[in-house]
């Protein structure tokens, strides 16, 4: 059963409650297991990301998801990352599907977001973690950040025309996308998922290239979800440091969270954080005060990924953090209203079908040719 009617954030019955609608998190396996019902009912997260380690067959996700929407007291999001090439979660589901980077044209951009979103609504789910709009041209493509092929275009005004394309169909066919990795990694020479990138960039150049998608999509008032990266600018002025003087990742910054993003740019939706597992974060910060940087910054959602200790030292350290007065219950309060607004905007599950996942999967054989 499809619940698209999220508590208002005056009715919640705790503090506990409202803070986990603020975790984003990954469960441990393929299955509602005892320990992932524990997990569940412990946190009751706010959204639910399912990784390659939870998925097994067509029957199995949709059970998965089910369950785990008919056991959380308000409906999640139910996402995945299935961006096609290097980060396809359902290869073993679906033919495997075309790389970001090997489109060029619009139609070819627009049938593939039909496809994954109708293949991802059969199978439960009601968001996806893409497009990235990351750019990344000629010069920046020889960088050894993780991000090949996985942006679409190679110039800042293909990359924002092709995901643009993507997303507007992605979510007129009822999956909400998320834009990803807000203020830009395309020019990071390292993988945040190991350190924290140093991206050398100057205003002008940021401005001109990595935020020109953001503010053309943004100006659509189409997006309803960005991602914020793990990530330090030294050479713009928003650039902050930490206490011991270390670079504050991007993804910890109210400069770049609340000034940049929500105040420059204008967008008031739903902001998270990339994995705060990443290298970047756990290298330099422990996940707890993460998260209640992350919080500080003006995220409203915190993705963590795989631990379950982790899961819940974060949960503890946000809610040790309002008790003490350092958040206030007022900025839970919006975030809980963003994320209200955005859990208003989801579409249930279509039907499954197994044999319509097997046409779409000769569908993405066909582009597959098409674009090789």
């Amino acid at each position: 059963m499809f619940r698209n009617n999220p508590r208002n954030y005056m009715n919640y019955r705790s503090i506990e409650e409202k803070i986990g609608q603020l975790f984003f998190i990954g469960i441990p396996g393929p299955d509602l297991d005892e320990q992932t019902q524990k997990l569940l009912a412990d946190i009751q997260p706010g959204g639910i990301c399912l990784f390659a380690r939870n998925i097994r067959k067509a029957e199995q996700i949709r059970d998965l998801l089910d369950s785990i929407t008919n056991t959380l007291p308000i409906q999640p999001f139910l996402s995945l990352d299935q961006e096609g090439g290097l980060v396809d979660r359902l290869r073993r589901i679906l033919t495997p599907m075309p790389a970001p980077g090997k489109f060029n044209k619009v139609e070819e951009v627009k049938d593939f977001a039909g496809i994954v979103a109708e293949a991802v609504r059969i199978l439960g789910f009601n968001m996806d973690f893409a497009p990235v709009v990351d750019v990344i041209d000629e010069p920046r493509s020889k960088f050894s950040n993780g991000l090949h092929s996985r942006a679409f275009g190679i110039s800042a005004k293909e990359t924002a025309e092709l995901a643009a394309a993507f997303l507007n169909v992605l979510q007129e066919n009822g999956c909400m996308g998320c834009l990803k990795h807000f203020p830009g990694l395309g020019a990071s020479e390292v993988d945040s998922h190991e350190e924290l990138p140093i991206v050398e960039l100057e205003i002008n150049e940021l401005n001109s290239a990595d935020l020109h998608p953001y503010k053309q999509l943004l100006e659509t008032k189409e997006v309803a979800a960005v991602m914020i990266a793990h990530a330090a600018y030294p050479k713009l002025d928003l650039q902050e440091t930490d206490q011991s003087g270390k670079l504050l990742p991007s993804s910890l910054s109210f400069n770049i969270v609340t000034k940049l993003l929500r105040q420059q740019l204008g967008f008031d939706g739903l902001v998270l954080t990339d994995d705060l597992e990443m290298g970047a974060i756990l290298k330099n910060y422990g996940i707890g005060e993460a998260c209640v940087l992350a919080i500080l910054a003006g995220e409203d959602m915190l993705s963590i990924c795989a631990g379950v200790d982790s899961i819940y030292e974060g949960h503890s350290a946000v809610m040790t953090a309002v008790e003490s007065g350092r958040i206030s219950e007022s900025r839970i309060d919006q975030s809980l209203k963003r994320i209200e607004a955005a859990k208003s905007k989801l579409s249930p599950p279509l039907p499954f079908d197994t044999d319509r996942l097997n046409s779409l999967s000769k569908a993405i054989a066909e582009l597959n040719d098409r674009l090789n």
